[in-house]
């Protein structure tokens, strides 16, 4: 898959914020070194991450790139349960949060308390839903450091926008 941040973006620009293209995002980019005040419990060398992740899980969780809209089982799969960070199984989202907008990602109203830590995406800007120059801001898993996907503005609600591949699903039991 190899798709990087541009990718979501122009996928969004067509579906929800009009955004034009941008430039492609390195996948050489390692989340677990970028903060240096910051140490991620889980730890794990780039060879131990691609030996656990698929192609596209690596692209997204440890690259910071994006599936296409509507392209994971999760992006309309209602059902109530916890959803895990695909790079640790930290709790990061829950369904009880999960806003029903029909764009082809994952959306939540909010994250689980303390399970994910936001940073600049400073890779490139947007235009918004008012036309405005915006920077992104990326959800990254606190336990660690994998990309999840961004906190924007749909549809007037502020959302995580998130990678169905960058979350394993855990229904509630019957």
């Amino acid at each position: 898959m190899k798709q990087s941040h541009s990718t979501r973006r122009r996928v969004l620009g067509s579906t929800i914020l009009a955004m034009a293209a941008l430039p492609f995002a390195s996948l050489a980019r390692a989340f677990p070194n970028r903060t240096a005040n910051y140490t991620y419990e889980v730890q794990r060398t780039d060879e131990e991450w691609r030996a656990m992740l698929t192609e596209d899980q690596y692209a997204i969780l440890r690259g910071g790139g994006t599936e296409y809209a509507k392209s994971s089982d999760l992006w309309d799969d209602y059902r109530e349960g916890r959803f895990k960070c695909g790079g640790c199984d930290a709790h990061v989202y829950s369904s009880k949060w999960r806003a029903e907008l029909d764009k082809g990602w994952v959306f939540f109203k909010h994250a689980e308390p303390t399970a994910v830590l936001m940073d600049v995406d400073d890779s490139a800007n947007y235009s918004g839903m008012e036309g405005a120059k915006t920077t992104l801001i990326e959800a990254h898993c606190r336990t660690c450091g994998s990309h999840l996907g961004h906190i924007l503005t749909v549809n007037g609600q502020l959302v995580h926008c998130i990678n169905g591949l960058a979350l394993k699903f855990e229904p509630e039991a019957a």
